[in-house]
């Protein structure tokens, strides 16, 4: 299932999209969505990354040396 959603561009943001999307025979839609997904899987790992950061910050998790975690996993060879 698809949703549809509506969003205001800036006037040389859209004429740069309707640019694009005339010269490479795709959609304005298709370009939207990509910039979107892609955006999107790059700001849940920042997220993800900064909320990781607080937890170490806060002492609520801990790290250990690569060479640790490799030999207790039997990788050290």
């Amino acid at each position: 299932m698809t949703r549809q959603t509506a969003i205001r561009l800036p006037d040389e943001t859209y004429e740069r999209l309707q640019v694009l999307a005339t010269r490479t025979g795709r959609t304005a839609t298709y370009y939207i969505r990509e910039a979107i997904e892609q955006h999107l899987e790059d700001l849940e790992d920042i997220y993800l990354a900064e909320q990781v950061l607080e937890k170490l910050a806060h002492g609520e998790i801990t790290t250990r040396p690569l060479a640790e975690v490799m030999a207790e996993l039997g990788l050290d060879d």
